[in-house]
């Protein structure tokens, strides 16, 4: 049988980036073996439920890339893929467990439960149902279990987990897992409203959708029991197994929001190129080679492999996605940069350009920033007149022969007919050489007159992309204002 892998996600708010790395390996590991990636909603859980999340779940599994073969839709062979289109399927595999004595009717109330968990807990016992003692078909005995469904009393279904007995199964990533049944729950199936639970409802569609490798998050690891006992009581062959590990804080706790942002939308507000948050998620918990992180969708295909992917949890580290975007920034084509950065320079009412001035601007900034949008932010004096100059910056570098150093200086860019970057600095290092002084006594305090700033691009590229014009009236405007004590 071919591969068939599916992302199951239910609809209870925004993308997590843990299930866009989930979908994404997925996607990776159908692609990489020719196979199907499936798309299916489970939206058995009412009151998680979020109006329009599948729709956003939809948006940004596009936006990241992600191709379904099948999906509410694309379609398929093997729908509906929503779960709550297929609830006579779980009802009547839930009746088939029961008929075979490998689930049961249990009548146990909210409070009675609460009552036994009170109970356990306060004998140290992990909160189990005991179906011994509780109100089920098998203390009460099939005569009044058929009295009180035919009377209307709410039930629900549970699964009979065997006692004194091992599960085992194998895992891609974790090896050979095995657990004593006793630490088995008799796990609801069907509840009382007639929904079933994840847990049946994921075995029933894996199932009939022929899915071949069950591809999650370790969350899932300790339900995997459950799943595998289901697996065996229909008398269906189990998929293939393999449990993600976790996405950790910097602090080694688990990701959460309250740490940072974990919705994939507030990445793709802040401006993150798809293709390189795609190939940071793709390296957390995974890395095909040592020698290289950038890595295109195809590359990564090519190289997928579940059994390379780390146990322990890997570290969401947002100084690692910075670098990795100003990576990608730096080998887009200048022509998808320029377009990018049009939108944002209107925004800030920076218009009038044309460009091949914004190009050169791009090819001086492009290296100084993580996003297309700090430009104007880091370097706004490339598009306006300077608003204010870091006076701290002036105090450390201005002397008291910096002013006429910077007059003399002047009348040489005057006088040059080469405004070239590489010109200007043989001019500017030919006459600090002749005073016996260093480049920093001039460097500092030109950066100064011609950005405002500390910080910033090469000083003489920023000057050839200036302009001469522009350059020589910044000098001479900050000149007179120092002289007029205006600074």
């Amino acid at each position: 049988m071919s591969v068939r892998v599916r992302f199951a996600p239910s609809p209870t708010g925004y993308l997590h980036v843990g299930g866009l790395r989930t979908a994404l390996y997925n996607y990776l590991f159908a692609r990489h073996h020719n196979g199907k990636c499936i798309l299916r909603i489970e939206d058995t859980d009412r009151t998680r439920f979020v109006e329009n999340a599948t729709e956003n779940l939809i948006k940004y599994l596009s936006w990241a890339g992600i191709e379904f073969d099948e999906s509410l839709v694309e379609g398929g062979d093997y729908g509906p893929y929503v779960q709550s289109e297929r609830f006579d399927l779980y009802r009547e595999h839930a009746q088939i467990l029961l008929e075979s004595g490998n689930a049961y009717y249990a009548f146990d109330t909210p409070e009675e439960i609460d009552a036994m968990r009170q109970r356990q807990q306060a004998a140290g016992i992990a909160p189990k149902y005991d179906r011994s003692v509780m109100r089920n078909q098998y203390t009460l005995g099939d005569s009044e279990t058929k009295n009180l469904i035919d009377g209307g009393a709410e039930f629900v279904i549970r699964l009979k987990v065997p006692a004194m007995s091992e599960v085992r199964f194998s895992d891609i990533i974790r090896g050979e897992v095995v657990v004593q049944s006793k630490d088995v729950d008799d796990q609801i199936l069907l509840k009382s409203d007639g929904f079933p639970t994840y847990h049946l409802a994921n075995v029933v569609d894996d199932h009939l959708m022929q899915i071949t490798h069950v591809i999650r998050g370790e969350e899932w690891l300790p339900s995997t029991p459950k799943h595998v006992l289901l697996y065996d009581f229909f008398g269906w062959e189990r998929p293939q197994f393999a449990h993600l590990p976790l996405l950790l804080n910097k602090d080694k706790s688990k990701l959460s929001k309250r740490q940072g942002s974990v919705a994939v939308e507030d990445y793709v507000e802040k401006g993150y190129f798809k293709e390189a948050f795609v190939n940071f998620i793709a390296l957390l918990g995974w890395n095909p080679t040592a020698d290289r992180e950038i890595f295109s969708m195809q590359e990564l295909i090519d190289n997928f492999s579940l059994e390379k992917v780390n146990k322990s949890g890997a570290v969401f580290d947002t100084t690692k996605l910075d670098w990795m975007n100003s990576q990608y920034l730096r080998i887009l084509p200048f022509s998808d940069i320029l377009e990018m950065l049009k939108p944002v320079l209107e925004k800030h009412n920076f218009v009038g350009f044309d460009d091949e001035y914004l190009l050169k601007v791009i090819d001086l900034l492009k290296e100084r920033v993580i996003f297309v949008y700090q430009i104007p932010v880091f370097a706004p004096y490339m598009f306006e007149e300077i608003q204010e100059f870091e006076i701290e910056y002036m105090n450390k570098h201005w002397k008291e022969n910096t002013t006429e150093m910077v007059k003399e200086l002047l009348q040489k860019f005057i006088e040059t007919t080469d405004f070239s970057h590489s010109n200007l600095s043989a001019i500017t290092k030919q006459y600090v050489e002749s005073l016996g002084m260093k480049l920093g006594n001039i460097i500092h305090p030109l950066r100064l007159m011609i950005t405002g700033k500390s910080v910033g691009a090469g000083m003489f590229e920023t000057m050839e992309v200036l302009g001469k014009e522009k350059s020589i009236n910044r000098i001479s405007k900050f000149i007179e204002m120092k002289e007029s004590g205006k600074i």
